[in-house]
């Protein structure tokens, strides 16, 4: 719920709790790391060690973004503090501040999600301008246009040439995104073959099949999707 404080028109921090499902994956992922290690032998190897490390970082990233995280607005333009940085737009670097459907969110996922685009397309995330902490956030968007028209001295206009950044900045989003994806589905069935071949032979490769070649593929369907970036706009972003 956006507040005010000193200097601050408005405050966007985390006040209602994640789903349910969303908590979940911080015990769900120790489970899969202490599988992953048990599979092969019963002792934790250094791509086991490696694994557990990255986990661990990440569940203390986001236990420290869920307290620390927050949008301020304020005359100066606005400052979006994440885990351990902080990083602010002038008003007069600000292009647009869109709040956007996320398409094909799974139920317990967030539906929307709020940008601030700078006058280069690139765009920069609002932390919890979203409809898990809010009930409306295209109708606060509008609200927040409101607010930084008087800072920000002109008119909130669309220009061609920075609509065209930033189809071009999200197609080459989309392209790592879909090299992610891929690279998560090999990683996956590496993994059951390489479950596969516990069960068949005395030694299989697992550091070969669970980790080089899901970052060979990823690197490779980088390299595919980057060629072909302009066919990877999203659709509600291609009208000029």
């Amino acid at each position: 719920m956006p507040s005010a404080g000193v200097g601050i028109v408005r405050e966007y921090r985390k006040y209602k709790k994640t789903p349910m499902a969303r908590r979940l994956w911080p015990v769900v992922l120790p489970m899969f790391a202490m599988f992953h290690a048990t599979s092969h032998g019963g002792a934790f190897g250094w791509a086991d060690l490696l694994v557990a490390a990255f986990i661990a970082l990440a569940i203390a990233r986001t236990a420290l973004y869920l307290q620390r995280g927050r949008t301020l607005v304020d005359p100066d333009g606005i400052t979006v503090r994440r885990a351990l940085t902080e990083r602010t737009r002038a008003w007069s670097a600000i292009y647009d501040i869109r709040a956007e459907p996320v398409h094909n969110a799974l139920r317990y996922d967030r539906h929307w999600l709020t940008y601030v685009y700078d006058t280069e397309g690139r765009r920069l995330l609002l932390p919890h301008i979203d409809d898990w902490q809010l009930d409306n956030p295209p109708a606060e968007v509008a609200g927040l246009l409101a607010v930084g028209a008087p800072y920000r001295g002109m008119a909130w206009a669309r220009r061609p040439e920075v609509e065209a950044l930033i189809r071009q900045r999200a197609a080459h989003r989309r392209a790592w995104l879909w090299a992610f994806y891929g690279a998560l589905i090999v990683f996956g069935c590496m993994t059951v073959l390489s479950i596969g071949l516990s069960f068949t032979s005395d030694g299989p490769p697992v550091v070969l099949l669970t980790m080089l070649v899901p970052l060979g593929s990823f690197v490779l369907f980088a390299a595919l999707f980057h060629v072909g970036w302009k066919y990877l706009v999203p659709r509600d972003q291609r009208k000029a």
